[in-house]
């Protein structure tokens, strides 16, 4: 018997998404069914470019279609992505932007934006459309970190008269600090709603266009300019970063704690535990546990929330900062996969709050 377009759906609809619980036809993640004889080709729409399980799933479609289909079909998956956006249509802010993820910590010196630039330029390998907005106006580091400290965005004006800034690119990322506009060795030092109002005006009076996610870089802490991000768009979810030790812990529950708040309600996507452990480069299977064992680990399950993942405290991550050029630019090294490890996580858990849970808001709090 001929094999059918009918044939091929039915097997793939007991193909299973593992995260979203459903399966790939009423997902609508199948696309594009060509059958010539036993050639079957059809495409994999994934929620997300950065998406771990992208083999399991190319593997259990081709075995559904072997199982329920035929044997001897010869079945060619093409794999590729639309990231999901649980934003409202009718929101007028940054309407090209699918999701806007908010990176905190409770307490500095975490590695809080050493960690948002490797995941920037993660998610941005993989495919996505990323966008970084350094909003820490007191301590920008993202133009180090990239190395365009001597960068400065060009401004132009649309023909509705308004002027709009077009942020700097570095490693396929569009990126916005303060540090672009103050002289390096100038010191910012503003009241908090003026730190506040260059925060709205990142947002709002960028040229950020269409992107898949935009990483804002919070300053440390719980301060005007949390609120004034939740109060402006509607953030898809938050990253808390900690490191193991007792201090830091205790300062990353209130920051999770404050966008559990009633008022302010957006999800935690999940914990990032930094500087886990060192690991010295000619001993590269040695773990030393310099700041604690398992307290971010420990911390996520306490307030059940999903662990992302460890990144371990090794010296290129320092250098490569410092240079310029993120640890994830190196391929293969531990550093560098566990950056990988932690932005397909991220990425998994974009997807999964996007799937299950109701659309992003603007947070409105009242005095």
């Amino acid at each position: 018997m001929a094999i059918t377009q009918e044939d091929v759906l039915k097997a793939l609809s007991y193909v299973e998404e593992p995260d979203l619980g459903k399966d790939l036809v009423t997902l609508n993640m199948i696309e594009d069914v060509q059958i010539n004889g036993l050639e079957v080709t059809f495409t994999v729409i994934l929620t997300t470019p950065a998406c771990p399980l992208k083999e399991l799933i190319k593997n259990a479609c081709i075995r559904a279609i072997h199982t329920m289909v035929s044997k001897d079909a010869h079945v060619t998956v093409n794999m590729t992505s639309r990231v999901t956006s649980a934003r409202q249509d009718n929101q007028a802010l940054l309407k090209g932007v699918k999701n806007i993820l908010a990176v905190a910590s409770g307490k500095g010196g975490v590695g809080k934006s050493t960690l948002t630039a490797n995941l920037a330029v993660a998610l941005a390998q993989s495919g996505a459309k990323v966008g970084l907005v350094d909003a820490d106006i007191s301590g920008p580091s993202v133009p180090t970190m990239f190395g365009v400290e001597d960068a400065r965005p060009n401004v132009y004006r649309m023909p509705d008269g308004r002027n709009l800034i077009e942020p700097i690119e570095k490693y396929g990322i569009k990126l916005m600090s303060i540090g672009f506009l103050a002289p390096a060795e100038s010191a910012v030092v503003w009241r908090g709603p003026m730190a506040s109002s260059a925060l709205k005006q990142f947002i709002t009076e960028v040229d950020w266009g269409e992107l898949d996610y935009l990483l804002i870089d919070l300053p440390p802490g719980t301060s005007d300019i949390h609120l004034t991000l939740v109060q402006t768009v509607p953030v898809t979810g938050a990253i808390i970063v900690t490191t193991p030790q007792k201090v830091a812990i205790a300062d990353a529950v209130k920051g999770l704690q404050m966008f559990r708040q009633p008022q302010i309600n957006v999800p935690i996507l999940g914990l990032v535990e930094n500087m886990a452990y060192f690991t010295p480069a000619e001993l590269p299977e040695n773990k030393y546990y310099i700041f604690g064992q398992g307290g971010g680990r420990e911390l996520a399950e306490r307030y059940g929330v999903p662990f992302i993942g460890e990144v371990p405290l090794v010296q290129s991550i320092r250098e490569s900062g410092d240079m310029g050029a993120p640890q994830i630019l190196q391929e293969g090294s531990p550093a560098s996969q566990a950056f990988e490890g932690v932005a397909q996580e991220v990425a998994r858990q974009v997807s999964v709050r996007n799937a299950s849970l109701a659309k992003t808001q603007v947070v409105e709090i009242k005095a």
